[in-house]
């Protein structure tokens, strides 16, 4: 507890009055939690693991449409992002359990945005070197809050590395091939999904078609290509069902 609240006091001490509303979240999810978890090492959970469950995703679920809520243009991104995550997880058979953590971790992958800077994160053009390398901090900041908060401390790899790309060419530790995490690697291909298919001030969103091709061009570069073929894969049914 005492690390999770220096930690996002380190990132918000000099942030508008708004981004306090984040911290206010955060500190419910990380107290429910603690609270959750000493009455069970107490063999005295009066609460049922379902309506546990279900209360954490909630809070989760908030804390990320605040996140999104602070950049208009990516409203709803975590959701979406959590959305196809689980659908390659599913993909690659994860059990129930582990489905739970990579949508968690996929909700959360970029809470470290809430310590860039507005103007960075907000802009409505393409950003300059300099503050292509703030929004670069993001994984870092993210992963460090996260790490506040043990009961979490299993969704921290998503944050942190969901920018790295297969061949090693991504940031910020540039790994590569398997070194990288799976559940980063799933996020950072459903995340790519998103982005490119999202309409932004500066980028009209592309078609699922071109997506496809985007991932076929990518495999084995970007993406790890048997993440790139499943997504390929769910983008295609995808496509039926709105037929």
């Amino acid at each position: 507890m005492r690390e999770f609240f220096s930690a996002t006091w380190d990132y918000f001490s000099n942030r508008p009055p708004q981004d306090f509303a984040i911290i206010a979240l955060l500190v419910l999810l990380c107290v429910y939690l603690c609270v959750c978890i000493n009455r069970n090492k107490a063999n005295h959970v009066r609460m049922e693991k379902e309506l546990y469950e279900q209360t954490t995703s909630q809070i989760i679920e908030t804390v990320a449409r605040t996140i999104d809520a602070k950049d208009p243009y990516t409203n709803g991104h975590s959701k979406r992002v959590a959305h196809f995550s689980v659908l390659i997880g599913k993909k690659l058979r994860f059990s129930k359990e582990d489905l739970v953590y990579l949508r968690y971790a996929a909700l959360l992958h970029d809470i470290g945005k809430i310590g860039i800077p507005d103007a960075v994160l907000q802009k409505p053009a393409g950003l300059t070197d300099s503050e292509y390398a703030l929004m670069k901090q993001h994984p870092q900041i993210g992963a460090e809050i996260l790490e506040g908060v043990p009961a979490l401390k299993g969704v921290t790899v998503g944050a942190r590395y969901h920018h790295e790309k297969w061949d090693g060419t991504g940031y910020n530790e540039g790994l590569s091939g398997v070194k990288i995490p799976l559940l980063a690697r799933i996020i950072g291909v459903a995340d790519t999904y998103d982005t490119m298919i999202s309409d932004r001030p500066y980028h009209k969103g592309e078609t699922p078609g071109a997506a496809i091709a985007e991932f076929k061009r990518c495999a084995g570069t970007q993406f790890d290509p048997t993440l790139a073929a499943i997504m390929i894969d769910i983008i295609e049914e995808e496509a039926k069902k709105k037929k």
